[in-house]
């Protein structure tokens, strides 16, 4: 029986513009769509996670606005059990989100809103929950400190534990030893550790920095090259998976997050969990938005069956 899947992050509605490029400072350009919906990486992770079949629990802050009610809507229809706090003080997350026609590729801004406010103290109050985890994901839009004691609580009781460093940041000493896996893409992976990455060799150099700084395995995702499985023991790239013309990237890195949590979770060996993320991923990038490009199970396991 596949075991439970803890995320702690932060819900933002997406307020994604898609025109032919991005305007210049003090310049205004008319766009070619607009777009609301439900984002925040660890949501968009929680989301995938459920839509996946696994049982999902969602660590967070919302305030009391009409961007939380599309917050509990979506995590209700998808199958994410809500553990958060929502205060009046503040708001619910946003973010801008500029999508490049041509390409899909995209550049975002960030407000997580009362998320912000995440203490160690409210991940304390949390602790019994993250040590009934299978599998604890964070990434780095909340506080920090809260993603280190987070990570710590899983660690001491023998919780699988995965840091999506997004966006990327300097990381206190010691957090990367916390973590079994740590998932950055190239951009986050030069970042964190100082090589740039443009091949699988220079992934392969990063990720044996990661190892130098205790992580167990790093999985390094690379577009359309797919993502570089790196431990002491074995380095394989293992191919994205193609299904149709790319329409929006923008969720793609927390449909394999998900999806890599999920197998994970169930109990896969990690070669094959990276697999199962990449499948997932390669769903979501046919598809507009973050949250709602997220693959069900079956499709992820008709493709990978389709796919050999």
């Amino acid at each position: 029986m596949a075991g439970k899947i803890v995320i702690l992050g932060v819900f933002v509605a997406d307020t994604a513009y898609r025109a032919d490029r991005a305007p210049r400072m003090g310049e205004t350009i008319l766009g070619n769509d607009f777009a609301l919906g439900p984002g925040g990486k660890g949501s968009n992770q929680a989301v995938a996670a459920a839509r996946l079949g696994a049982d999902t629990a969602f660590l967070s802050k919302l305030g009391v606005d009409p961007f939380a009610d599309m917050a509990l809507k979506t995590w209700e229809e998808a199958g994410v059990k809500p553990m958060v706090e929502q205060s009046s003080e503040s708001y619910t997350g946003a973010a801008y989100i500029f999508v490049e026609e041509a390409t899909g590729d995209n550049a975002i801004i960030i407000c997580p809103g009362v998320a912000a406010t995440i203490s160690a103290a409210d991940i304390e109050a949390r602790s019994a929950l993250i040590e009934s985890a299978a599998v604890f994901v964070t990434q780095l839009e909340q506080p920090i400190e809260a993603a280190v004691r987070a990570l710590e609580i899983a660690k001491q009781a023998g919780v699988c534990t995965v840091l999506n460093p997004a966006p990327a940041n300097s990381l206190p000493d010691g957090m990367l030893a916390l973590c079994e896996y740590v998932t950055p893409n190239e951009t986050e992976t030069e970042g964190l550790t100082g090589v740039k990455v443009e091949t699988v060799d220079d992934a392969r150099r990063a990720a044996d920095v990661f190892l130098a700084k205790g992580v167990g395995a790093a999985v390094i995702t690379l577009g359309d090259k797919g993502a570089l499985y790196h431990s002491s023991q074995k380095s394989e790239l293992v191919p994205a998976v193609a299904v149709g013309p790319v329409v929006e990237t923008t969720g793609a890195g927390d449909a394999f997050n998900g999806g890599f949590a999920t197998a994970l979770a169930r109990g896969d060996e990690p070669l094959a969990a990276v697999r199962f993320g990449c499948a997932a991923a390669g769903i979501s990038v046919t598809r507009p938005g973050t949250a709602p490009s997220m693959p069900t199970l079956a499709e992820v396991e008709a493709l990978i069956g389709s796919s050999g």
